[in-house]
């Protein structure tokens, strides 16, 4: 756990023992579900660490998570970015949705097994999700996917309370993707503060943040039915 160790040093954070022992116990039990699910192509611990770890942390470096703060991370997945940030900020009360049963209980086995109070993994899809009691009541949306910015912003927004922020996770330069997706960030009620660059370790991919602050209240007909964002983003 050293890489990992001097990784979040680097970006400002500092791992206690404890804290390296969840993530070892994480990593255990991630690798031994992906034998029997698919839920990462990354298997080599050390890519795990940083791919996967480290990623998930960048986040923190954005100085938006107060004590306390609600997170929400949709389409969680094996729990990126979700299941590292709290670990390393245990005061967060995070909430996990994805759309796959399996992952889901894979989630919530997670947080027992690591003992993590205020966290828990929800079985819907966003555009279900942002229906229910959810919708527009977490201080900070999070989402590690690869889909386009205009698509994730209609999946996520929607969650995040006016006054809160959606950190889209994304590779390197991501200028360009923002820009084309301008129209839907302002259709679901947000606005882009910001893209922040970081580099993942000495030797470490770079990758970006984009940041985007919730001004105003989503309409109601957003998020739009299941499927259609993706068909038809917001232009």
């Amino acid at each position: 756990m050293k890489t990992l160790e001097s990784g979040a040093a680097r970006l400002g954070l500092a791992l206690g023992a404890e804290q390296l022992r969840a993530f070892e116990l994480y990593e255990r039990l991630l690798l031994a579900a992906n034998e029997k699910m698919n839920l990462t192509a990354i298997t080599d611990p050390e890519e795990v660490r940083v791919k996967h770890f480290l990623d998930s942390l960048t986040p923190l470096v954005t100085g938006l998570f107060a004590a306390g703060a609600s997170v929400a991370d949709i389409g969680a997945g094996a729990g990126f970015p979700s299941l590292p940030l709290k670990i390393a900020r245990p005061d967060l009360e995070v909430t996990m949705l994805d759309s796959l049963k399996k992952r889901v209980d894979f989630l919530n086995e997670t947080v027992a097994a690591l003992s993590l109070s205020g966290a828990r993994a929800v079985h819907t899809r966003a555009e279900d999700g942002a229906r229910t009691a959810l919708r527009e009541s977490f201080d900070i949306v999070v989402a590690r996917a690869v889909a386009d910015l205009s698509v994730l912003a209609e999946y996520a927004l929607p969650f995040a309370r006016v006054g809160g922020f959606f950190i889209a996770m994304k590779g390197p330069c991501p200028e360009r993707e923002a820009a084309s997706a301008t129209a839907a960030i302002k259709a679901v009620g947000g606005r882009l503060r910001e893209i922040r660059s970081v580099a993942l370790g000495d030797d470490g991919p770079v990758h970006s943040l984009c940041v985007i602050e919730k001004i105003e209240k989503t309409p109601s007909k957003y998020p739009r039915k299941a499927g259609k964002p993706a068909k038809e983003p917001i232009k």
